[in-house]
């Protein structure tokens, strides 16, 4: 990991902590005020996180990209300055 990417990866990291937190802290969420539609919060917020984790999770995804990019161009480098020669 080179240090052009490591604050990629860190968001990485972030990102996904905020995907997979929220549904495991139920006692936050298990009431039944304020309702939207008639459906108690326990639900809609449960609904709400679904597409809450999708984007978190792309952009995750989309982040972890970038600093594979950026980790083979940096290795890629390193690789071809080390005089062997041989193209990569």
């Amino acid at each position: 990991m080179s240090s052009r990417s490591t604050a990629l990866w860190v968001a990485v990291g972030v990102l996904l902590l905020l995907a997979a937190v929220p549904p495991l802290l139920v006692p936050a969420y298990t009431r039944t005020d304020p309702t939207l539609w008639g459906f108690p919060f326990y639900f809609w917020f449960q609904f709400l996180l679904v597409p809450f984790a999708a984007v978190c999770t792309t952009l995750a995804y989309v982040l972890a990209r970038e600093a594979f990019r950026r980790d083979r161009a940096t290795a890629g480098r390193a690789a071809s300055g080390e005089g062997t020669g041989e193209p990569r």
